[in-house]
């Protein structure tokens, strides 16, 4: 047994390294990792690219992201300028040589429409299919389709939400307590996420990022007190502390979403596939984690089986603890930068 949690913790480490390693790359330039682009086409072939986050690599050769028949213009300050004859079409793309997440990019034609889509990078560069953002084009399954993925993707690189739930699992006993106090957090998270890409409660990222870490920490306190034997109010309703939690975790979810510049018409229905696609992650997250639970109980642990599952428990409570304090106390200075 002393070998395995030798060998257990020794994986939970890598586990933190790995984490860590992919918040700094799945967090934005600001949060997410995700760039903002508009494209305006001023009259029919003559186009301008103005790129909201001035953090990433600019464009030298603005020639080298266009189709073939397209030449460059004269650049503005915060803007390249190009033309294309014929013009732009639903087969043409653009691929920007950035190692981000993915683009959002807002294209306002000059009949007076205006599309909006995001499309993920590969770590090297994003491409863009300007079929997705003609109008007319960009169909309510791929709009959905996008976004689905990033709320996926967003939950399940995102590993301080993931210890979240982590906690919550091994803080609560029993299925269908289990079952009211994932509701509650998912209510509250999806209430926040909303407001703030509504606009409604905008909330600066910076003091977000602390509390989520914040909220482990206290977490896995309410874990390790309960498996002592002592009486806490998460333990009795663990539904509470899911709940308000949420709040903080869903402006969390928001900076993935609610800063990208969606055009207006294509807000509720990202929005909506957005927090399907984090509580589809979610569900993968916590049905993985039940069934290597289960694995450990009939296939690994064979005798001592409760002792032994308390100690590997107990060992996690601490293992998130350890991270979670050591992630409040790294994000603490930036909020005197905000």
């Amino acid at each position: 047994m002393k070998a395995f949690l030798k060998r257990f913790f020794i994986s939970l480490g890598v586990l933190w390294v790995a984490g860590h390693l992919s918040m700094a790359s799945a967090h934005d330039i600001d949060v997410t990792g995700v760039a903002r682009v508009i494209m305006d086409e001023s009259e029919q072939g003559l186009y301008q690219l103005s790129i909201v986050d001035q953090q990433v690599p600019p464009l030298f050769n603005i020639e080298r992201i266009l189709p073939a028949r397209c030449v460059g213009l004269e650049p503005g300050r915060f803007s390249y300028r190009f033309q294309c004859q014929p013009e732009l079409n639903v087969d043409d793309q653009l691929s920007f040589p950035w190692g981000l997440e993915g683009v959002v990019v807002i294209a306002n034609w000059n009949d007076g429409s205006s599309v909006s889509g995001y499309f993920s990078g590969d770590g090297a560069v994003v491409e863009v299919s300007l079929g997705d953002l003609k109008a007319g084009a960009a169909s309510i399954g791929s709009l959905a389709s996008r976004y689905l993925i990033l709320g996926a993707d967003h939950i399940l690189l995102g590993i301080d939400h993931l210890l979240f739930v982590l906690g919550l699992l091994l803080l609560v006993h029993g299925f269908w307590k289990l079952i009211k106090t994932v509701t509650a957090f998912t209510i509250a998270h999806s209430i926040t996420l909303a407001c703030a890409v509504l606009g409604i409660f905008p909330v600066p990222n910076a003091p977000i990022e602390v509390l989520i870490a914040l909220s482990i920490v206290f977490l896995a306190r309410e874990v390790i007190m309960a498996q002592r034997g002592e009486a806490t109010l998460a333990q009795a309703s663990p539904w509470i502390a899911a709940f308000i939690f949420g709040l903080i975790h869903g402006f969390g979810f928001a900076g993935a979403l609610g800063e990208l510049g969606l055009s207006d018409a294509d807000i509720p229905l990202a929005l909506l596939f957005f927090n399907l696609g984090v509580e589809a992650g979610q569900i993968f997250f916590i049905a993985v984690l039940i069934a290597i639970n289960a694995l450990f109980t009939k296939l690994i642990f064979t005798k001592n089986t409760t002792e032994q599952l308390l100690n590997l428990h107990r060992g996690l409570a601490y293992g998130l603890g350890g991270i979670a304090a050591y992630w409040f106390i790294e994000r603490l200075p930036s909020i005197y930068f905000v």
